[in-house]
């Protein structure tokens, strides 16, 4: 409760220890009143009741505006990114119970048939997919997952472990009804590991769970310990059944939860894009790595191309070495380039004065590649650019966790646009399905290089462009569907993580009729 102490005819309000205390919540300490000397007994028994009075609503307002600082979430699902110092805000400050601690589901008794390591590759949100699979992949062999090791020789060379950029503790024990995890193999199995003394092999992509159990179980009970070195794309999209589907979304939109630090600063993001207005997330796929993996190479100088194909020569795993850059943009295979987004942001009726936000790394050309853009959009912006350089230090050179902040901030921006259908561009959309089919724009990238063309040479008008650009793409917002399955080719069918449609309330409920 709020005191008044002598203080030279002023009156102060002061928090007892750092804190409040509720009204009518515990011994209330009589508050020292200021006596004048002099005058009517009248008086001072007329200020009592006053003074007490305006005590009472002075501390009800400090509470109030507390209640506005810490404010409401902004981002579903998670809890609010600021919450108050634990030594301001304590239960024994208030003289509350202490919240009820979260009910850990009951471990899953099961013989254990082994133990199953795994290193992942690739980016964030490939090694996000991965280790959805891999949780999976252990549940039904009944062995133990050791915490996933993430890629740190890749391009982006970023030296992250599992736990700088995942709630490890969480991961553990929400998925403890399921699987048994450990942080590390027990110390007999950990000196084998480091002896060689275990089993190591990449599972073949796209595989059913079939080859899991008569492939890869005899060798974990073999071996007892079984080493996965490669992760991507290693489960089917589809033809598994029911409940290894909902795990793969339990583990993606439940168990796997960034860091308190990262997500503090993912909610101090979109809260800044908020006090703007309505934003839109461009993932501008226009990197150094994607450019030289794919050898798209439309407006880049000379000694740009050169770079970027020397570059791809020096990656062993990026297997396709001589591409044709013409012929794969025009079978829509390339991240559309900064100018021809801005053209298609344009043609799709996109506010010039909206806040885009750009969810990507360095964009290859820097400003000069960005100019077309700028001048459609002006008002893009980017973290590095809405936060202080303070805020943004210990996560820098460490793009995994850099695209942890762009992933949530793209999960709640009113409109995500990719302009690639890359990994983190079929997850997010997939998340924003989940999250209630939140609108984003998949591209169809043929069809928009064609009539870019041909627009560009004169043979299309605008106003015809951007009707075409419009119509074809107001089928392509993230809506209920089901996915395109190719047996024969599962590189070419739509992602699981796209559209994990088994694990969405209104097709359970409507098409699917799954209970």
């Amino acid at each position: 409760m709020c005191r008044l102490e002598n203080c030279d005819g002023k009156c102060k309000c002061r928090d007892e220890e750092k804190g409040f205390k509720f009204l009518g919540e515990g011994k209330v300490e009589r508050p020292k009143l200021i006596v004048f000397r002099g005058g009517s007994g009248r008086m001072r028994m007329w200020m009592i009741p006053g003074m007490m009075t305006i005590l009472v609503w002075t501390c009800v307002v400090q509470m109030m505006g507390l209640g506005e600082i810490w404010g409401p979430r902004l981002l579903k699902g998670w809890p609010s990114c600021f919450s108050p110092p634990s030594e301001m805000f304590s239960n024994d400050k208030f003289n509350l119970p202490s919240p009820p601690q979260r009910v850990l589901p009951p471990k899953r008794i099961y013989k254990n048939n082994g133990y199953l390591m795994v290193s992942c590759n690739g980016g964030l949100n490939q090694m996000r997919a991965a280790i959805c699979d891999m949780v999976v992949i252990a549940r039904y062999l009944n062995v133990t997952l050791i915490v996933p090791e993430l890629d740190k020789t890749s391009f982006w060379a970023d030296p992250s472990e599992f736990q700088d950029i995942f709630d490890v503790d969480h991961f553990i024990t929400s998925l403890r009804d399921e699987v048994r995890i450990l942080k590390e193999l027990p110390p007999r199995l950990k000196k084998r590991v480091e002896l060689g003394l275990f089993h190591s092999l990449p599972p073949v992509s796209w595989s059913n769970i079939s080859y899991y159990h008569n492939q890869i179980l005899p060798l974990v009970k073999k071996h007892k310990v079984v080493h996965l070195n490669r992760t991507d794309a290693r489960l089917a999209n589809n033809g598994l059944p029911l409940e290894i589907q909902k795990l793969r979304c339990r583990v993606n939109f439940s168990a796997l939860r960034f860091t308190p630090e990262i997500e503090e600063l993912g909610r101090r993001i979109v809260r800044i894009l908020r006090q703007n207005g309505p934003f839109l997330v461009l993932h501008l796929r226009y990197e150094m790595d994607m450019l030289a993996f794919s050898g798209c190479t439309r407006g880049c100088r000379d000694e740009e191309v050169e770079e970027l194909t020397k570059m791809r020569y020096a990656y062993p795993w990026w297997k396709e070495k001589v591409i044709d850059s013409n012929l794969k943009r025009k079978e829509g295979l390339c991240p559309l380039t900064p100018e021809e987004t801005a053209l298609t942001l344009r043609a799709l009726g996109v506010d010039r004065n909206v806040q885009i936000y750009i969810a990507a790394g360095e964009i290859y050309g820097g400003d000069r590649r960005m100019a077309s853009l700028a001048a459609a959009f002006p008002n893009l912006v980017r973290k590095e650019t809405l936060l202080r350089s303070s805020e943004l230090k210990f996560f820098q050179n460490h793009s995994s966790q850099m695209a942890a902040l762009d992933y949530l901030v793209s999960l709640e921006s009113d409109l995500f646009v990719p302009t690639y259908d890359g990994n983190m561009a079929k997850v997010v959309e997939g998340h924003r399905r989940f999250l209630g089919f939140k609108k984003t724009i998949v591209l169809d990238r043929k069809l928009l290089v064609d009539l870019i063309d041909r627009h560009s040479n004169g043979s299309l008008r605008w106003d015809d462009f951007s009707s075409t650009v419009t119509e074809a793409h107001s089928d392509r917002m993230g809506r209920p569907k089901n996915r395109v399955v190719i047996p024969e080719r599962p590189k070419e069918e739509d992602s699981f993580y796209a559209n994990p449609y088994e694990c969405l309330q209104q097709f359970t409920s409507n098409q699917l009729r799954i209970t």
